[in-house]
């Protein structure tokens, strides 16, 4: 990919910019996330869940895979919302710069989900350094679930550990997707040095989609039905999509 370095500050520089970081995900991360989709048509498959979670900007990849025409109904949004909605935390905290570098908001999250032993995990986290998000990871394999993470590679090997152990979120997980965006999630340099406009919330949308694909090319791969939700605003749609959630009601919080 071109780095963007002295690159002109335009439309045009933005997007070519997008393009060449797609062009490279896909040529340098699509069997990462086909070994993915595999791990999360087989969570479906034997009757688990997805779990996926986004610290910051990387909500973004999060919601985008939950609740949503298109989407699967078995993937379950944890989030760090979750420590006020359900917990005794206030909103003010959660919302908090603070709350992903706080060790105890990570290793609450799971205490508010029904967990099973086939389920998967997603993280986003473009520097996957933070302590929470850290502390997440790190609870969710001392149960033995598969860690799929979706990361920059260049901004974490490029940033120390917020974790007192030292560990960061990439070198937990069972599968690294890479987002290929820079250290700092921007795309284009000012003459004053300032580094402008980001990627990496459009980087983890498209990587659901892709992914969401290719785990119902799974499915159908091994024969399996897709409890796919359509749109509530299409005849019909409201009733498939309340008998999806009565299906998965008691593993899966839909939000909204």
């Amino acid at each position: 990919m071109n780095e963007h370095h002295d690159q002109p500050v335009s439309l045009q520089a933005c997007w070519l910019q997008l393009l060449h970081m797609q062009e490279e995900l896909l040529t340098t991360q699509t069997e990462a996330i086909q070994q993915a989709a595999q791990a999360c048509a087989e969570c479906i498959e034997y009757g688990g869940v997805i779990h996926t979670f986004g610290s910051g900007h990387s909500r973004a990849f999060a919601a985008e895979l939950v609740h949503r025409a298109g989407g699967l109904a078995p993937i379950n949004r944890i989030d760090f919302e979750d420590l006020a909605l359900y917990g005794d935390w206030s909103l003010k905290r959660v919302r908090s710069l603070e709350c992903e570098r706080d060790l105890t908001a990570g290793a609450a999250l799971l205490s508010y989900h029904r967990i099973e032993p086939h389920d998967v995990f997603l993280i986003a986290s473009q520097s996957g350094v933070n302590a929470a998000v850290v502390e997440y990871a790190l609870q969710i394999k001392q149960r033995q679930h598969q860690l799929i993470v979706l990361t920059s590679l260049k901004h974490t090997r490029e940033t120390p550990s917020r974790h007192p152990g030292g560990q960061k979120l990439y070198e937990l997980a069972d599968i690294v997707i890479d987002n290929c965006t820079s250290c700092g999630d921007t795309l284009l340099a000012l003459p004053s040095s300032e580094q402008i406009c980001s990627a990496s919330s459009l980087i983890g949308v498209l990587v659901a989609q892709l992914l969401n694909s290719e785990i119902v090319n799974a499915l159908q791969s091994r024969g399996k039905d897709v409890p796919a939700f359509v749109s509530d605003n299409i005849e019909g749609g409201i009733e498939r999509n309340l008998s999806l959630q009565r299906r998965y009601e008691k593993r899966v919080r839909y939000k909204g």
